[in-house]
């Protein structure tokens, strides 16, 4: 049987292959690989700006609006590869903000980012339901939040159509055991958590997962924000490490030529070393999905199959001294 650690495609896992037991019957610790603001590609730069946006940057984005659009849009702008893209990378956890669009008489429901996408959700996640089909062996974490301009009526409504639209593929909450070698059993596909109340009368939407957004912006201050909360210890479940900057808009003003992607590369190498240096796991201090921006062009997805391959060889010291204790 063939083996995919989770976060991986068939190809990229080919170093688990001859271990598929040690792998496939351990608990969901393996690292996760993920994307910020996932569908933030797809933004459409003459939307209305997001309704928590503040009264003072809507009437500033109406009165300059030729000057702050392309701002706005290098700095929403989290992500170049389409959804499919990425999860034919390897992304397995996806970051997806949802809105109703103000004065929209329709019940399309957009993704958000400061501005709205272009694409609608449904659309979208037909997408990932058809990519799924044609990959039976891959699993996907869908942390749908934010929901802005959604009431009761409107989140009912959406949750009927994602049951429509992954049916049997969704895994219910509260599976005792978790393991690939499980979900396959089963047939479950999609991990979905929905940050809402009204994900507590459905089964099979999971609670919010615990997002670890340090609010810097410089690599130093992720990395402090990340190791300060791995001395914590690790949350129960899934949980996310960002390694997503946040630059303030005193900093965005000062600085009118750079955008998210340049601030991002710059500081690739720093935020590069201390993923290198992380180990997956149920440990204390272990990562267990990591998110980051522009997942296309940065290769976090080899760095994350090198963390698996840790935890593979961690599994198998530890089997090998268990056989060897036991006929000693």
């Amino acid at each position: 049987m063939r083996c995919v650690v989770p976060g991986t495609t068939f190809a990229q896992s080919r170093v688990s292959m001859r271990r598929p037991y040690r792998v496939l019957m351990c608990q969901f610790t393996p690292g996760y690989l993920g994307s910020h603001d996932a569908m933030s590609y797809c933004l459409d730069i003459n939307s209305p700006l997001v309704r928590s946006e503040s009264s003072s940057f809507r009437l500033l984005d109406r009165l300059f609006y030729c000057f702050t659009r392309p701002i706005i849009f290098r700095w929403a702008t989290t992500q170049d590869k389409s959804i499919e893209e990425q999860l034919s990378m390897g992304i397995r956890y996806f970051d997806l903000r949802i809105a109703h669009k103000p004065n929209d008489s329709s019940s399309n429901l957009y993704f958000t980012h400061v501005i709205y996408s272009h694409v609608t959700v449904l659309e979208t996640l037909m997408s990932v339901a058809t990519w799924l089909e044609s990959h039976p062996k891959e699993v996907v974490i869908l942390d749908c939040s934010h929901f802005e301009g959604m009431d009761n009526e409107c989140h009912e409504s959406f949750i009927f159509s994602l049951k429509i639209v992954f049916g049997l593929k969704l895994c219910p909450r509260g599976v005792s055991v978790l393991t690939l070698r499980s979900l396959w059993a089963s047939g479950y596909q999609v991990i979905l958590s929905y940050d809402s109340q009204t994900a507590a009368a459905h089964q099979e939407l999971w609670p919010n997962i615990p997002y670890l957004w340090a609010n810097q912006r410089t690599a130093q201050g992720v990395i402090s924000y990340l190791d300060w909360n791995k001395d914590m210890g690790r949350p129960e479940g899934f949980f996310i490490s960002g390694l997503n900057l946040t630059a303030d808009r005193c900093y965005i003003t000062k600085n009118p030529k750079q955008s998210l992607r340049t601030l991002t590369f710059s500081n690739w190498e720093c935020l590069k070393k201390w993923v290198e240096e992380q180990v997956p796991g149920s440990d204390h201090k272990s990562i267990n999905i990591i998110a980051g921006d522009f997942v296309g062009p940065l290769p976090l997805c080899s760095l994350v199959i090198a963390l698996n391959q840790k935890l593979v060889w961690k599994n198998s010291s530890q089997i090998k001294k268990l056989t060897a204790s036991k006929w000693n």
